[in-house]
């Protein structure tokens, strides 16, 4: 299953998404990530944090969604509200598309241990939807959106 994780700037949830999901998609996920609106950078934390839980982090880097055309996802999630917000470039048009919403860590405000801890608690919630996801790719394509909305994903 090829994956495109969308969040309007691409430093944090998105990157976050793309990293666990190659990495613990048993070979079924193939992910990458990026924005509407990328900012050139991926926030620090986001690298810090999947370094220290054991994710690879070579290659991650924030990107347009107008990079993706050719790379032709079969499933596009937003993983912010702002992005599934936004009207979706017309490449979209035949790819499955869906929200699954995540908070961002990087706006957590507080002790280092606060901010450490929401990270966590965020990559913990990508692993499991990544377990998920490599199951709903090996289930046949027609049957993705109804296995998606069963898993909580907005379509």
């Amino acid at each position: 299953m090829k994956i495109l994780f969308i969040c309007t700037h691409n430093r944090c949830r998105s990157i976050l998404s793309e990293a666990i999901a190659n990495q613990t998609g048993n070979g079924l996920l193939d992910a990458r990530s990026a924005g509407s609106q990328p900012v050139g950078e991926v926030h620090p934390l986001s690298l810090r944090y999947l370094l220290q839980v054991g994710y690879q982090t070579d290659g991650l880097r924030s990107q347009s969604w107008d990079e993706f055309e050719e790379f032709a996802p079969e499933l596009v999630i937003t993983v912010c509200d702002s992005a599934a917000s936004e009207p979706c470039p017309v490449w979209f048009g035949k790819t499955l598309v869906a929200h699954w919403g995540l908070e961002d860590p990087s706006k957590v405000q507080g002790t280092d241990e606060d901010i450490q801890a929401a990270f966590v608690a965020t990559i913990n919630i990508i692993e499991a939807r990544c377990e998920q996801l490599a199951h709903v790719a090996s289930l046949p394509k027609d049957q993705w959106p109804h296995a998606l909305k069963d898993l909580g994903a907005s379509l």
